[in-house]
């Protein structure tokens, strides 16, 4: 083996991966059988955070950044002036192998650059997927990423050996994906996904009745899509994904700030800031969806296309609605507590919980850590001090601010730090 070239293919390869964020392995129960290496349960993004605050990585790596595509948003795209590389299969084996017996990483993220034609790369990364489980007897966790056109068959096949399966849609309109990839069809990225929906609907089915039926893309699939290459609205964006989740079960929904990376008067300039605080935004905005009880259309509509960038969705939700506000902590139901800004779904529960036993007060609501910087303005509880009520939305936004502290405080001024 020449160590040097594989050093080499892995640097331009690895790079290459970066911008791809889908790569989250929660959801996933594959066990480990016959002292095998390796168990997914529980495993996460490259550098991420399990539940129980574990912090785990995974080898993500592209199979080829040779592509047969011009999209001019992808830095792999074949008019794009760059060193090109490819693994073999037997090198993703062994490179994931030798890495996991490091203890470098927990498992493996291979995506490629459609060489050939969508079929030929697709069955080469299942070849990987299939010597790492079958040869290997590896049980850690396997992302593959699904390519856009590749049969119905292979991708059954793909979620035999994969923990999750994803098809990143790209652009979030067909308008954009048209601007900006005239060789991609927008059917293309669908048909991987109704065939993966298909086949997890079909294994649940058949495990009912057969308790030893293989197990199919434990973790289920997700996508992504670019923010910012193109001119949608935060409303084409969030409905697209509403779409995406509804439609096809998805696990996920990944947001990416576009990076600059092609001088293309399609595209932003290069040197372009990455839409950092947007796309923290739009994560915000999916959490209140898939875990707040919010309404795509509540948050985002034909009056408010884009989000409030100097607050959060919820907060500016409720500044936008102060006719349903104050609510009282001790009689209100979950929905409506989960809807107050400054109030997380645990400190729901805990609050539902806390007022069985008695009326709760101010301090009660600071021990049990709600933010009163934001709430107060929005609950009353057994207290006689309480917020004067005479104030507008604008009012209320503006104290908020002043007494807020945020790690996005640096995009006021004009420089973001993500991590400040």
């Amino acid at each position: 083996m020449n160590y040097e070239r594989i050093k080499e293919k892995l640097e331009i390869l690895a790079d290459a991966a970066k911008y791809d964020v889908s790569c989250s392995s929660s959801g996933s129960t594959r066990k480990n059988k016959n002292k095998g290496l390796g168990d997914s349960s529980g495993m996460g993004i490259c550098h991420s955070y399990t539940e129980d605050g574990r912090c785990v990585s995974l080898l993500k790596i592209l199979l080829t950044n040779v592509c047969i595509f011009d999209c001019a948003y992808c830095v792999t795209r074949k008019s794009n002036d760059i060193k090109r590389a490819a693994f073999t299969v037997q090198e993703v084996v062994d490179l994931t192998i030798n890495f996991y017996r490091r203890n470098y990483i927990e498992g493996l993220f291979l995506s490629s650059g459609i060489f050939k034609s969508p079929d030929a790369t697709m069955e080469r990364l299942i070849r990987v997927a299939k010597k790492l489980r079958e040869e290997e007897n590896f049980n850690g966790y396997i992302h593959l990423k699904s390519i856009p056109g590749a049969s119905d068959e292979l991708m059954q096949e793909a979620g035999r050996y994969a923990d999750r399966l994803s098809v990143n849609i790209e652009i979030p309109t067909k308008e954009g994906l048209k601007l900006l990839a005239p060789d991609k069809d927008h059917k293309d990225f669908i048909k991987p996904m109704k065939a993966v929906q298909q086949s997890i609907k079909q294994y649940q089915s058949e495990k009912k009745l057969i308790k030893s039926t293989p197990v199919y893309a434990p973790a289920g699939q997700s996508t992504q899509m670019i923010v910012g290459a193109t001119g949608e609205t935060d409303k084409d964006v969030m409905y697209s994904a509403h779409y995406f989740y509804n439609k096809f079960q998805m696990k996920r929904v990944y947001y990416s700030g576009y990076i600059p990376v092609a001088d293309d008067s399609r595209l932003p300039a290069l040197g372009t800031e990455v839409p950092m605080m947007r796309e923290n935004r739009l994560y915000q905005t999916d959490w209140l969806l898939r875990f707040y009880g919010f309404d795509v259309r509540e948050i985002l509509n034909d009056q408010h296309q884009n989000l409030d960038m100097d607050i959060d969705p919820k907060l500016s939700w409720a500044l936008r609605h102060l006719d349903q506000f104050p609510v009282d902590v001790n009689r209100a139901d979950k929905r409506m507590l989960a809807r107050v800004p400054g109030i997380g779904m645990k400190s729901v529960h805990k609050i539902i919980q806390a007022r069985r036993y008695r009326k709760l007060n101010w301090e009660h609501l600071r021990a049990i850590g709600i933010s009163l910087n934001r709430s107060r303005y929005f609950i009353t509880c057994d207290s006689r001090i309480f917020e004067s009520r005479d104030l507008t939305g604008a009012q209320i936004k503006q104290q908020i601010m002043i007494n807020s502290t945020s790690k996005y405080h640096n995009n006021f001024s004009n420089q973001l730090s993500l991590f400040a």
